[in-house]
């Protein structure tokens, strides 16, 4: 890496609503963690986080993210690191696309440390692996998306609300509130 200590060390972050609702370990916490004693232990210079929590990695439309491109193509980027490739992304196409193209374009170093991807060994059997998760990482936001809208639809046959606020001309009933009464002020307008 001589040449690039003036470079920045990207320790990229990112978790959506979907991963938090599964009881993933991967909070922003953790993996700040797990990015910062990886940069140190291996003396990748001046790390710095960008985070993107709350963002699905289905599409790269991300604050943290693009913040970080901006980096990368104005060249302050040496290297950019992750804790495992779908936290990068969930959209094969385009994580593809920044790692094996965009990447390389600025001369970025891109490490996913527990899929064992490193861009600076091309001929690593585990980077030859690396489309595979891509799409089976793709392939898990989707089957998630699915189930979760699944989970949304029995309980709208079932009557259950499905939101959080009650609309106008109900309130909440205080011995359920996951039921509605008819709000007896606004049922003159309603």
């Amino acid at each position: 890496m001589s040449g690039a200590t003036n470079k920045i060390t990207a320790l990229y972050c990112r978790l959506s609503q979907e991963d938090a609702r599964l009881g993933e370990s991967l909070s922003i916490e953790n993996q700040k963690a797990i990015l910062l004693e990886y940069a140190k232990k291996n003396h990748f210079p001046n790390p710095v986080f960008f985070v993107d929590d709350g963002y699905s990695g289905t599409n790269y439309d991300r604050p943290g993210f693009q913040s970080m491109l901006v980096e990368i193509e104005a060249g302050r980027v040496g290297i950019v690191i992750t804790k495992d490739l779908s936290r990068l992304g969930r959209n094969s196409a385009l994580t593809g696309l920044y790692t094996n193209f965009t990447f390389p374009q600025y001369s970025v170093r891109y490490i996913a440390i527990n899929d064992n991807y490193d861009t600076i060994d091309p001929n690593s059997v585990n980077n030859d692996f690396a489309g595979i998760k891509n799409w089976f990482n793709e392939f898990y936001a989707r089957d998630t998306s699915r189930k979760i809208r699944a989970v949304q639809k029995a309980k709208g046959e079932r009557g259950v609300p499905l939101t959080v606020n009650v609309p106008y001309g109900y309130v909440k009933d205080p011995e359920n509130p996951k039921h509605w009464l008819v709000d007896p002020e606004a049922a003159a307008i309603v």
